[in-house]
């Protein structure tokens, strides 16, 4: 199993670097291989939502879909994903967006994940840290194309 974990504090406001990655449906817009995204239905929960949603990813030859629950704690500012159908045999997500002193944003990022095709896991594995990096790196570039950072 594949696990990715990174820390960074962004010079955005918590709510704002969260609200951008609760929205779902927007990523094939930003996001590196990510060529399509539908959320199928959304659930008011107690502290914000739960969304069934469905990623389509392509890379060089390989083009998959996958359905997800995405649980979007916005009173603890918390991103939960689990993995519901596709490719995967397992794969789990989180993000925590906590604020700094200074009014910025620290994001706390997990992933763990493995492919039920070993051919897709040993195509997949030798890139994985690089990939996961450039994913988290579109969501910065994303709020700095969207939000002004904040002065420090």
């Amino acid at each position: 199993m594949k696990v990715h974990t990174e820390q960074k504090i962004l010079p955005f406001t918590p709510d704002q670097i969260f609200e951008l990655v609760a929205e779902v449906a927007k990523y094939p817009e930003f996001l590196p291989w990510c060529t399509g995204a539908r959320v199928r239905d959304r659930q008011k929960t107690e502290t914000g939502e739960t969304m069934i949603a469905d990623l389509m990813i392509g890379f060089k030859m390989v083009r998959e879909r996958f359905t997800s629950r995405v649980d979007v704690d916005r009173q603890n500012r918390r991103i939960d994903v689990e993995y519901i159908q596709g490719p995967f045999k397992h794969l789990k997500n989180h993000w925590t967006f906590t604020p700094t002193s200074a009014g910025t944003c620290q994001i706390d990022f997990y992933l763990e994940f493995e492919f039920s095709s070993v051919m897709l896991q040993k195509l997949i594995g030798v890139l994985f840290h690089e990939a996961v990096r450039r994913m988290v790196a579109a969501f910065e570039a994303r709020a700095y194309q969207l939000y002004t950072p904040i002065s420090k």
